[in-house]
């Protein structure tokens, strides 16, 4: 079987975490491709709640083997803490492996990040200073300590002192910092070495092998398109490729072995950070949305931005990822309004666009055409049948459907797994 890739469609925090999990009971594998420990994923099921930020939403599903690719950086404290968290539930991580080529998140890491974002003054790009930027910073100036260097102590000691003369003097002589311990910081990392070298491996090898046996791998994105570092909403982006074309390079697999690619997108528009969100809503209703779907990071409990469906985002995020169908997210948080907006269009400089400019600049300037539908005002939460859905509701997803350009296979009408109406076969 292919594999088939679970990518956010908007600014992330989409709920791909319980779109996974939903679908892992079907599949061989679940692999997560980008990103780090800034990006959470919560995950409600028979197990509890779970706010995973680097274990793959798969790993409460017995028979699915999980795997943290070498897209993704590590910071091991975070990966230790979550395999606790998921032991104490009783869930055996025998099956989760890591890349060894997989880059590690260093302390000078999460200290440079936030140097540098107060540097950044009024320009603050808002990120979660847990030091993925500059991670992959290093892993594309060859700088980088990767998983497999635990595995040889004398190397990893060759590494660190080599990276760490570098990083001391930047921190010194240019942000008038303390510098970094060298026996400390070794020291942490050899205990953290201790329990996670029974889980590196060449983890692109057993993806490979467990296409070339006719296994269901799946792809875990993190954060959404409108993060991508190139196709984003630059410079206020992550540091890394979110969407499918990432999750090749961030697994060692070919383009050709992606059968199938969903998208996920929440019934109206999130955003953390700074960077321009052309549907925010800054009065009473984006309040009232954030608060009726507890709209705070998984990770830093930052209010969300909120605002209407952006059909411009997410018709552009399946052009870019070729979605074959998606997976809409959080109906029932609009069950209590009498009519609902989604953006078509932006109006700018006396045009109309139906694509997002590449220019944070003219997107910020960007102004939403809208399109009013009405609401249904009534709960959706029970339902499991598309049909039994409110016709206003019905009405409300079919449009979502055309002005995206793709069919809808997932209805999500609450947290858990129960909470959802499957409209097309999945995986």
């Amino acid at each position: 079987m292919p594999a088939v890739a679970v990518i956010g469609a908007q600014w992330g925090d989409e709920g791909k975490g319980k779109i996974v999990d939903l679908l892992s009971e079907k599949v061989n594998m679940v692999v997560r491709f980008s990103g780090g420990n800034n990006a959470g994923h919560t995950v409600i099921n028979p197990h509890g709640e779970f706010k995973l930020r680097l274990v793959p939403s798969g790993v409460f599903h017995r028979d699915a083997t999980c795997i943290i690719g070498n897209g993704v950086v590590i910071d091991p404290a975070v990966l230790l803490e979550e395999i606790d968290a998921v032991k104490k539930s009783g869930v055996s991580l025998e099956r989760l492996f890591v890349s060894d080529r997989a880059n590690l998140i260093m302390p000078y890491h999460r200290l440079l990040d936030g140097l540098e974002e107060e540097a950044r003054g009024g320009g603050a790009i808002g990120t979660t200073r847990r030091g993925i930027g500059p991670c992959y910073t290093d892993k594309v100036g060859r700088l980088g300590v990767r998983a497999g260097d635990l595995l040889d102590r004398e190397m990893f000691r060759e590494r660190l002192s080599f990276v760490l003369e570098q990083k001391n003097r930047i921190l010194t002589k240019l942000y008038d910092a303390e510098p970094l311990s060298f026996d400390s910081m070794y020291d942490e990392y050899c205990g953290y070495a201790d329990r996670l070298v029974p889980h590196i491996r060449p983890t692109d090898m057993i993806v490979q092998r467990a296409l070339e046996a006719g296994q269901t791998v799946l792809l875990e994105g993190a954060q959404g398109t409108m993060l991508d570092v190139d196709f984003g909403t630059y410079p206020y982006v992550t540091s890394t490729s979110t969407i499918v074309g990432g999750a090749c390079s961030g697994l060692g697999i070919s383009p050709l072995r992606v059968d199938r690619v969903i998208g996920v997108c929440k019934a109206y528009s999130t955003r953390v950070g700074a960077g321009p969100m052309p549907t925010e809503l800054t009065d009473e209703m984006g309040e009232r949305i954030r608060e009726r779907a507890h709209e705070y990071g998984v990770v830093t409990r930052r209010p969300r931005r909120c605002g209407w469906f952006d059909a411009v985002v997410c018709r552009f995020s399946t052009r870019i990822n070729g979605f074959s169908d998606f997976a809409l997210t959080r109906l029932d948080i609009l069950d209590i309004m009498p009519s609902i907006k989604v953006c078509t269009g932006y109006k700018v400089d006396g045009k109309t666009l139906t694509d997002p400019p590449s220019s944070p600049s003219v997107l910020a300037r960007c102004k939403p055409v809208y399109e009013e539908l009405a609401g249904w005002e009534s709960d959706t939460s029970e339902i499991r049948h598309f049909q039994e859905l409110p016709a206003a509701a019905r009405s409300y997803v079919e449009r979502l459907e055309e002005l995206i350009g793709c069919p809808a296979s997932v209805v999500s009408v609450g947290p858990s797994r129960e909470q959802t109406i499957i409209l097309r076969d999945v995986p």
